[in-house]
C-alpha cells in the first residue's frame, strides 16, 4: 500500500507520527464507452464555451456562482493558502462509548501507520482505546475537507473512520408511516420464532458478489464466441402465489426454515462430493449443518420492474412468492 498523507496524531500532550492509508478499495470492474454503430471509443473533450478551444487540465480553474449570480474564481494558489491545508495534524477532541455513533454516519476508513521509530506512543493509544472500550473522536483536513472522524482498533491497528456532518444526513420521513398499525401479540411472537431460527454469527466471507461474478462469467463467454446464461430451468409448477394472513405466513416461514436446517444436517452426514466444479454463480460458503434457510448471496440490488409494494394492499396481508428460476450453470 502507498500511503495518503502524513501527519500526526494528537492526545493531550502525546504527539504520535504517523502515515495514512486507504482501508479499502473498489473492486468493481471497469467498462470504457464505444460507438455502437463501430466499437469505436468514445472520447471527451474540455472545450470553453466562449472560444471554443480545448482546454488542457492544468489550465482549468474553479468557480463558483452565488445566488445572485456573481461568479468567484478560485485557483490552486488559492485553495494552498487556506490554513486547514497546510494542518497535518489529526487531533484527538474526545473519547465516546462506540455505541453514540449511529452507523450513519460511517464514511470512508483509513488505516494508521506509526511513521517513527518507536512506536510506543501508538502502541499505548491502541491499548487504551481497546482498554477503556471508547472510541475517539478526531477531526483532520484531508483532500480539500476538514474531516470530522472516529479513531478505533481494528486487528491491533489504529483506524480512523470518517465521519458525515450531521446536515450530510437525510431525515427519514414517510407518509406511509404516520398511520398506526396494531401488531398482535402472537404475530410479535412468531416474528421473534422467525428471527431466532434464522440467528448467526456474521461471517462476511460467506457471502459474495452475484452481480460482478456473473458479469465475468458474461465477458469470459463473449471472449470465448460463447453463451454466457443458457435457458433457465422450467419453473416449477404449483399453486400460484397466494395471499395469506401475516400470522400464517411467519408460522410456514418458521416451518420452512425448520426443514432446511433438518435436510443440512442430513447432507452433512452424507460423503462429500469431490468432483471439480467451476462456480459460474455465486453463492455463499455453506458450513457444515448450516441451514439453507440461511444462505444469503449478499449481492448489490438489483430493479426487477416495480420499486415499491402497492400502496392499497391490507398491512395485515403478505403476498407469497416463490423463488425465481435458477440459471443452469456454463460448462467449463
Amino acid at each position: 500500500m502507498r500511503s495518503i498523507w502524513k501527519g500526526s496524531l494528537a492526545f493531550g500532550l502525546v504527539n504520535v507520527p504517523i502515515k495514512v492509508y486507504s482501508a479499502t478499495e473498489e473492486r468493481d470492474i471497469r467498462f470504457h464507452q464505444v460507438h455502437a454503430a463501430d466499437g469505436g471509443r468514445i472520447r471527451y473533450q474540455r472545450v470553453c464555451e466562449v472560444c471554443g478551444e480545448k482546454v488542457e487540465y492544468s489550465q482549468i480553474n474553479k468557480a463558483y456562482e452565488s445566488p445572485d449570480g456573481r461568479v468567484v474564481v478560485l485557483t490552486d494558489e488559492d485553495f494552498a493558502e487556506m490554513p486547514a491545508n497546510n494542518d497535518h495534524e489529526i487531533e484527538v477532541s474526545s473519547f465516546v462509548p462506540s455505541e453514540q455513533i449511529d452507523p450513519v454516519l460511517y464514511d470512508k476508513s483509513y488505516y494508521l501507520e506509526p511513521a517513527s521509530k518507536s512506536t510506543k506512543a501508538y502502541v499505548l493509544l491502541q491499548q487504551t482505546l481497546q482498554s477503556t472500550d471508547r472510541v475517539a473522536i478526531v477531526h483532520f483536513a484531508l483532500r480539500q475537507k476538514t474531516r470530522l472522524a472516529a479513531l478505533r482498533v481494528r486487528d491491533d491497528v489504529l483506524v480512523v473512520q470518517t465521519l458525515l456532518w450531521p446536515d450530510e444526513v437525510r431525515e427519514a420521513h414517510f407518509r406511509s408511516l404516520d398511520e398506526p398499525v396494531e401488531i398482535k401479540p402472537a404475530e410479535l411472537k412468531m416474528a421473534a420464532a422467525l428471527v431466532d431460527s434464522f440467528a448467526d454469527d456474521f461471517h462476511p466471507e460467506q457471502y459474495t458478489d452475484t452481480y460482478r461474478e456473473e458479469l465475468e462469467q458474461l465477458i469470459e463467454a463473449r471472449l470465448a464466441g460463447a453463451e454466457a446464461f443458457p435457458e433457465a430451468e422450467a419453473a416449477d409448477t404449483g399453486e400460484d402465489a397466494e395471499v395469506v394472513d401475516l400470522l400464517a405466513a411467519l408460522q410456514r416461514s418458521v416451518e420452512r426454515s425448520k426443514r432446511g436446517a433438518a435436510a443440512a444436517e442430513t447432507a452433512g452426514d452424507e460423503p462429500a462430493d469431490t468432483t471439480p466444479k467451476k462456480a459460474t454463480r455465486s453463492r455463499v460458503a455453506s458450513r457444515a449443518g448450516e441451514p439453507a434457510a440461511k444462505r444469503s448471496t449478499g449481492t448489490r440490488s438489483r430493479k426487477t420492474g416495480t420499486d415499491d409494494a402497492s400502496a392499497d394492499g391490507d398491512a395485515g396481508e403478505v403476498t407469497e412468492t416463490k423463488a425465481p428460476a435458477r440459471r443452469r450453470r456454463t460448462a467449463s
